[in-house]
């Protein structure tokens, strides 16, 4: 699949303030940046489309022939995989490269976030939305556009690599990934602590906003329940982007799965959706 460079996705963006919603604090009105992350099965899908490149290849492909030289036992060590996991991830960045095969990252990535996204169903209108305002954090690829070009590999983002200047993927990445990023406006942070870190660290925390999703089990109070965590932030991201509006007001009318936003629950930065009947289940394999 043909690349090519992303058109002008850095700019720096000015804003409005906007009112805030039944007691929420001030939020900007600019375009909002929603974050996902990357998953650690990847399956690449045939597309028509023009994909794009990613935006710091030339620092991707230095840690891809960094990660070339480790053995499956090297890798074992550090992934804390199995020995079959660590020769499957140490086959795939041996056959990685940056001019192969490629395919579109938001739909190549698998598990029980992209389950929620249902990527593959996006009209064209709502894959342009996505493109300009979704982010994929990568352990590997540092920050994705969700039709740049990606080739599978395996490498999260925590993972303590034993070679400087790799040791510490943060580290590497450093402010580079949040200095991609508009620089004003609501950021929708649907990654994990893990991935998180990769950004956060580098922007303003009044901008950022975290929704949480908790599920009742048989009457329990409200908790939280990994899986269907992760299925509702892939659902959260979709109905963002299908309603195609860009700034982040009325994030209290998410509905999906079964969730319901709950002021009781909630606080500026962390909205709170409750479901009684997770309506996801269908969605993962691991709860099929």
């Amino acid at each position: 699949m043909r690349l090519r460079a992303a058109p002008c996705q850095f700019l720096c963006f000015a804003i409005s303030i906007s009112i805030p919603y039944r007691g929420w604090r001030r939020i900007l009105k600019s375009m909002i940046t929603i974050l996902l992350h990357s998953s650690k099965t990847m399956v690449p899908v045939e597309t028509s489309r023009v994909l794009t490149r990613p935006a710091f290849l030339n620092d991707v492909e230095k840690l891809a022939s960094y990660l070339k030289t480790l053995s499956a036992e090297k890798i074992t060590g550090v992934m804390h995989v199995s020995e079959k996991l660590a020769s499957e991830a140490a086959r795939l960045i041996a056959a990685w490269g940056a001019d192969g095969q490629q395919s579109a990252a938001i739909e190549t990535f698998r598990g029980d976030i992209y389950s929620g996204l249902r990527a593959l169903e996006f009209s064209e209108a709502e894959k342009a939305f996505a493109q300009k305002h979704l982010r994929l954090l990568s352990g590997l690829y540092g920050i994705l556009l969700p039709y740049d070009g990606v080739a599978p590999y395996r490498l999260e983002a925590g993972y303590r690599l034993p070679d400087d200047p790799y040791k510490n993927l943060y580290t590497y990445w450093g402010e580079k990934l949040a200095g991609t990023l508009p620089a004003a406006g609501p950021i929708i942070n649907l990654t994990s602590v893990e991935y998180q870190r990769l950004v956060l660290p580098y922007v303003d925390v009044s901008r950022v906003v975290t929704p949480r999703f908790l599920s009742r089990m048989n009457g329990s109070e409200p908790r939280f329940v990994v899986v269907h965590a992760k299925i509702a932030r892939g659902a959260y991201a979709r109905w963002l982007i299908k309603r195609g509006q860009a700034s982040a007001k009325g994030l209290e009318k998410f509905n999906d799965l079964g969730y319901r936003y709950d002021p009781a629950q909630s606080t500026p930065s962390e909205p709170a959706y409750i479901c009684d009947d997770f309506q996801g289940i269908g969605l993962s394999q691991r709860l099929a």
